[in-house]
C-alpha cells in the first residue's frame, strides 16, 4: 500500500484526484451505452435478445424466469445458505421498519389545513449483478425496503446464465420480488427505463452493477428515479495503537477483492500499526482466491496515511467521506460525534464491514466516491413520495391575500396575483 503524509486538506485533495481518475473511464464508454439504450428503446425485446447473445453468449426466447426455476432453486440450495438468508431477511426487515415515515396534518390558523401524504412508488426495478460473483444479499437489501415502503410491484433483472446460483432466485422469492427477467448490462437498465414488449417500465431503478450499468443509470435519471450512481467499492479504516493489524488487514482486503478499482484506505496515528498492517496484507493476500484482483486494488488504490492526532484522523476521513468507515479504536462508540460523512459506520475492533454487508440489517447499498456528503444508504425513504396538500377557506384567503399578491407583483407575475384577487372580488 502506498503511504501518504501531509496536511489533511492536501491529502484529501490528492485522494480526490485519484478518485476522479478512477471514475474517468465512464466518459469513454458513454457513447457506446447511449447506442445500446437507443436500440432497446426502439426495438424492445428483439434488441434485448441480441444483446443477451452478444454479451452473455446466451440465446433466450423467454426472458422471464419461471416459477418452476425458482422452485428448483429452493430444492437445490444448501440448507445452511437458506437459513442464513432467512435470518438476514429478518434482521433487514426489523431495521428498516424503523424507517417508515408517517404523514402529518396541522391547522396553523382558522380555516387553514396543511399536510403531507406518504405514498409508495408503484413499480420499482432492481438490478442484480451476474458475472463472476452472485449477490443474494443485494437482492434482500434492495427489495425488502421497497416492500416495507408498500411498492406495488417489484421487477428484478439479472444477466442470463446457463445455471443460476440458487441463492439469487431463493432470495428474490423470500424478499417478495414479483417477476424476474433474464437481462443485464446497459440494455437491462434501458428495458426497465423505457419498457419493452415483455418488461414493464418502472418508476425507479436500484441496485449495483458494473461501469456500463452505472453509466446507463446516469443516462436515464430524470426519466426514472435511481438510487445513486455508484462507483467502485471503498473502505476507510480509522485505527490507533489498540487495533489488531490482522483484523485491519483483513477488513481492507474485504473491499479490495471486490474490484481492481476498489479503494482501501487506512488512517492511523500509529507508525507501528501501519507497518504491521502492510506485512499482514502481504501474508493474507497469498491465501485469497481472488488475490489477483485484491492485489491490483491494493497496489494501485490502497493508501496508508499517518497522522499526529486522533482529531486529524477524523478530519481527514470526513474529507474523504468513505462508503464504509470502520473505527478500530477502544471505546469507538464515543467517537461517533466526530463523524460527519460516511455511508455506514462500523464501531470497534470486532465490527467488521461484512457484518453490515450480510447480516446486521443495516443496508449495504451505500454512497461511494465521496458522495456520502449528500447521499444516504438505501432505505425505505427511497421508495416513497411525499405529497403536500393545503386547504384555505374563503376567510383564510382574504386574510392572506395582501401578502400573497404583494409577493406575486414583486416577481412580475400578475396572473398569480389575479388568481387571488378574483376570489376577494367574489360577492
Amino acid at each position: 500500500m502506498k503511504r501518504l503524509s501531509g496536511k489533511s486538506q492536501e491529502i484529501a485533495q490528492l485522494l480526490y484526484e485519484e478518485q476522479v481518475a478512477l471514475n474517468a473511464e465512464t466518459v469513454s464508454i458513454e457513447e457506446a451505452v447511449k447506442e445500446i439504450m437507443a436500440d432497446v428503446a426502439q426495438n424492445g425485446d428483439e434488441a434485448i435478445r441480441r444483446y443477451n447473445l452478444r454479451f452473455d453468449g446466451i440465446s433466450l426466447e423467454e426472458l422471464a424466469v419461471s416459477e418452476e426455476m425458482v422452485d428448483e432453486a429452493f430444492a437445490a440450495i444448501d440448507p445452511l445458505i437458506l437459513s442464513a438468508l432467512q435470518e438476514a431477511k429478518e434482521n433487514i426487515e426489523s431495521y428498516h421498519l424503523q424507517q417508515v415515515e408517517k404523514g402529518f396534518e396541522d391547522q396553523p390558523s382558522q380555516g387553514v389545513i396543511r399536510g403531507q401524504l406518504i405514498r409508495p412508488l408503484e413499480r420499482v426495478g432492481v438490478y442484480v449483478p451476474g458475472g463472476t460473483a452472485a449477490y443474494p444479499s443485494s437482492v434482500l437489501m434492495n427489495v425488502i425496503p421497497a416492500k416495507i415502503a408498500g411498492v406495488s410491484e417489484i421487477i428484478m433483472i439479472t444477466p442470463p446464465q446457463e445455471s443460476y446460483n440458487p441463492a439469487i432466485l431463493v432470495a428474490a422469492r423470500l424478499a417478495g420480488v414479483d417477476q424476474i427477467y433474464q437481462v443485464g448490462g446497459a440494455h437491462g437498465i434501458a428495458a426497465l427505463a423505457y419498457g419493452t414488449q415483455t418488461i414493464p417500465k418502472v418508476d425507479k431503478i436500484t441496485g449495483p452493477g458494473n461501469i456500463y450499468v452505472a453509466t446507463a443509470k446516469k443516462l436515464v435519471y430524470g426519466l426514472v428515479g435511481i438510487d445513486m450512481i455508484a462507483g467502485p467499492s471503498e473502505i476507510g479504516v480509522i485505527a490507533d495503537e489498540t487495533a489488531n493489524p490482522v483484523f485491519v488487514a483483513a477488513d481492507l482486503l474485504s473491499q479490495a477483492e471486490h474490484d481492481k478499482l476498489a479503494r482501501a484506505i487506512l488512517v492511523t496515528n500509529s507508525a507501528d500499526l501501519a507497518h504491521q498492517v502492510e506485512l499482514e496484507i502481504e501474508r493474507q493476500l497469498e491465501s485469497l482466491p481472488r488475490k489477483d484482483i485484491a492485489r491490483t486494488s491494493i497496489v494501485n488504490n490502497g493508501r496508508i496515511v499517518l497522522t499526529e492526532t486522533v482529531e486529524e484522523m477524523f478530519e481527514l476521513m470526513n474529507l474523504i467521506a468513505p462508503e464504509h468507515l470502520e473505527i478500530a479504536m477502544e471505546n469507538a462508540y464515543d467517537y461517533l460525534p466526530l463523524v460527519k460523512h460516511a455511508g455506514s459506520i462500523f464501531l470497534g475492533h470486532y465490527t467488521s464491514e461484512p457484518i453490515g454487508d450480510y447480516f446486521a440489517g443495516t443496508n449495504h447499498v451505500l454512497p461511494t466516491s465521496g458522495t456520502s456528503r449528500f447521499y444516504s444508504a438505501l432505505g425505505v425513504h427511497d421508495f416513497i413520495k411525499r405529497i403536500q396538500y393545503i386547504q384555505y377557506n374563503k376567510e383564510a384567503v382574504q386574510a392572506a391575500s395582501q401578502a400573497i399578491t404583494a409577493l406575486a407583483y414583486s416577481e412580475g407575475l400578475a396572473a398569480h396575483a389575479r388568481a387571488i384577487e378574483v376570489r376577494n372580488e367574489e360577492s
